[in-house]
Formats: structure tokens, sequence, C-alpha cells
């Protein structure tokens, strides 16, 4: 018998990794609790707990934190229109503080020595977790095995954790016609690794998950309207189905099934991690596509020009950077996310939208306001042209100066003048 090490709350998905990590932690020599966080994947519970329970855990907890997490963390990310690398929009990265948080909250109330995960040595998500469980409390003590080499070594490869599943009676799901990794929640579902590694290969049409092909999305267009207050949405209407919804965890999952329906919120990018490495990744993210297409044009109407600008060079930014990157529980998120109510005061309204075969659209016929003054006149402009023109003239008549000693305007403005 291996001498008793202590305590640990293992991030548990019911899946090949973390169920072998479950057997090795115990084998090692550790009592181990099994935490499961509801962040709104399509997953059997029951199963996972009956799983987790008969491979050796003393204790099963699952958490329901889908209503925080949409609070907390999609809608600040919807407000700031966050994104990474101008394409992905965040799933994994924005569910992994409050996966953390809950954990440390059962590792406090159970009295863990450890907390330990399934995040491989070379991803993201190791940093997120570890990073996030410091910032909630310093003197937690991580047990990451795929960066332990007595687990490493033992391991390799997939085949080796297969070995080591049936000698321990550990049923798996053999994966082998779906070679890749998946990371699902209510936000989104990602899909990296295995076959994927190659980006000369196209995904094949059976990966994708949520989302109908947009080929295969329907021929008719649906319309619905979001109403948002301070840069938060706070209805969805759909017209059609003769629905509303208020509720913040109702609102985001009608619209990921009005995205999933019609085929919106898929990419597939090359990335570069935290650590320094590419990495290929495909991502479904149908109800935060929509979300941040209303957004972002609704503050097109609504927001300061400058406050828009600032906004968009530093807080959009820095907080996607802090998010990807798992300094969430850090002083330099809470300064960037303060900023982020006082630029969404103003931003009010309903948006109008179409969602066909891929794609969100306006279509608001009123939308378009060349044909209204709105208070604007004409004439006001005049001032601001002479206004705006000072500097320009100044620098202009710099360069035609130039053009009496041997430059020309032409050599200054190119051929066309």
């Amino acid at each position: 018998m291996s001498e008793k090490l202590g305590r640990v709350l293992l991030a548990y998905s019911g899946g090949l990794d973390t169920s072998c990590i479950l057997a090795w932690l115990i084998e090692q020599g550790y009592e181990v609790y099994a935490f499961m966080a509801d962040v709104g994947q399509e997953e059997d519970f029951a199963a996972a707990e009956k799983k987790a329970l008969a491979v050796g855990a003393k204790k099963f907890f699952l958490a329901d934190l889908k209503r925080e997490f949409v609070t907390e963390l999609i809608y600040p990310a919807v407000q700031a229109n966050a994104i990474y690398e101008n394409v992905y929009l965040l799933g994994t990265s924005l569910a992994r503080p409050v996966i953390a948080r809950g954990m440390i909250a059962i590792a406090d109330q159970e009295g863990c020595d450890f907390v330990s995960h399934g995040c491989t040595g070379k991803g993201n998500d190791q940093v997120r977790f570890e990073l996030a469980f410091y910032g909630l409390k310093p003197d937690i003590k991580v047990v990451a095995p795929w960066r332990i080499p007595a687990f490493y070594d033992r391991f390799p490869g997939r085949q080796a954790l297969l070995a080591y599943a049936e000698k321990k009676g550990i049923p798996v799901v053999q994966t082998a016609s779906k070679p890749w990794s998946t990371d699902e929640n209510l936000f989104h579902i990602s899909y990296e690794a295995g076959i994927l590694e190659d980006p000369d290969i196209t995904p094949p049409t059976d990966m994708w998950k949520l989302t109908t092909a947009p080929e295969d999305a329907p021929q008719e267009p649906q319309r619905i309207a979001i109403e948002f207050k301070a840069g938060l949405p706070v209805k969805v209407t759909v017209p059609a189905d003769a629905k509303e919804y208020t509720d913040a965890v109702e609102i985001f999952l009608a619209l990921n099934a009005l995205g999933r329906k019609h085929g919106i919120g898929r990419i597939d990018i090359v990335e570069n991690r935290f650590i320094g490495v590419k990495s290929r990744g495909c991502y479904e993210s149908p109800g935060a596509t929509i979300l941040r297409a209303a957004h972002v044009d609704l503050e097109g109407l609504t927001l300061d020009r400058n406050v828009r600008a600032l906004r968009d060079q530093f807080t959009t930014i820095e907080f996607s950077r802090i998010l990807y990157n798992g300094h969430f529980f850090t002083p330099e998120r809470e300064f960037v996310t303060s900023s982020i109510p006082a630029s969404q005061r103003t931003v009010n309204g309903l948006v109008k939208l179409k969602l066909y075969k891929g794609n969100v659209g306006l279509y608001d016929e009123h939308e378009s306001s060349m044909d209204e003054l709105g208070g604007f006149e004409p004439t006001d402009t005049s001032g601001f042209i002479q206004i705006e023109s000072i500097r320009i003239k100044k620098w202009a008549q710099a360069n035609i100066r130039k053009g009496q000693a041997g430059v020309t305007p032409k050599d200054v403005y190119g051929s066309r003048v």
C-alpha cells in the first residue's frame, strides 16, 4: 500500500484521461474526490458520478454553475466585444474561472490538501486552471499528472491509457472514429488535436456537433429581436414562434438553439497559445456569435466615438488577452473590467436580426438614416471642416514650400496631383 499523501479534488470529465488519472492518483496514495461543473455541456452527469465512484473516488461533487457562467463571464465578454486574434470568442477560456472557483469552494469545504486536473503539458488550460487556483487560494497545492514524469513516461500514448483502463476495469468509449479532443460548455464546443493538427485536413462533416451545416440550414431566414440595456441582453423575441425570453440563462439557450438551426458560429483557425506554440482549433459558438453581432451593431448607433475607440483599443484587447491567458483572478482584470459598465451606459435599444445559412444580418428597414436629419444641421459641418483643416493646411503648406527647394507637390503626393 502506498503512503497516504493527502486528499485531492480532481476536475473530472468522465473521459479516458481523467478516469485513468483518478485511478493513478489512488494508486499513488491520494484520497481522491471527483468534481464536475455543469457549465451547460451536454453530459450524462449521473453516469459520470457512477463511473467516478466505481473507479474509486471517495466522493463526487456536481456544481451547477450555468447562471454565474452567463452573468459573470459571458455577459461582460459580450459587453466588451471580447475576441482573441480577431476570430476566437474565448468559449473555453470563459468557463475556467467559474470552474476553478467552484473547485476551490469544494476543496475548502472538504479539507482537500490538493487539487488536480487532466490538462496536457502543452495546452493553455493548465495555465488557466492553475493561475485561477492560486489566485483564489494561494497556498493550494496542484497535482498536474501530465507534467509528472512518472505519469507521462508510463502513459506515452492513448494505447497505454486504454491498456491501463482495461487493467483497472474502467469502462471507456472507443473514439477511434473521431480522433480529436473536445471541450463543451454553454458558450461553445471546441475541437483540437488528432487529425486536426494537420492544417491541410478539412474537418469531417460529422465532427461538427452543435450546428447545422450552413448549406443544409433552412432556406427561409428567421427574424428575431434582441433588446439591450446597458450593453446586456434583457429580452429575445422570436416572432415566428411567438416566444419571448428574459431570463439570462434562457436567453442564451434560446440563441444557441436558433444559431444551431441556422448554421451560425463555426470557425476553423490556427491560434497562438499562451505558452508560445501554435494550435489549430475548430469552434462552434452559435448564440455567442449572434449576441456579438447584435451588440457591435447597437454600439455603432449608441456609443460615443471616443469612448468606443478607447474601449476597442484597450478594454477589448486586454480583457480578451486576460481571459485567454488565464489571468482572471488578478488586479489587472479587476482594473480592466471596472471600465466596462461605464462604456455601456448608453448601449440601450432593440436590434432586429435575420438568421440565414450561417450569417447574422440586420433587417430593420429604418436603419439607414441618410434620409433623416435627426436634429443635425448640414451647414454646421462647414465650421467643423474649417477647424479640422487647420493642421492639414499647415502640413500641406510646409510640403509645398519644400517644393521650392527641389521637392515638388508631385514628389510629395504622387503622380495623381
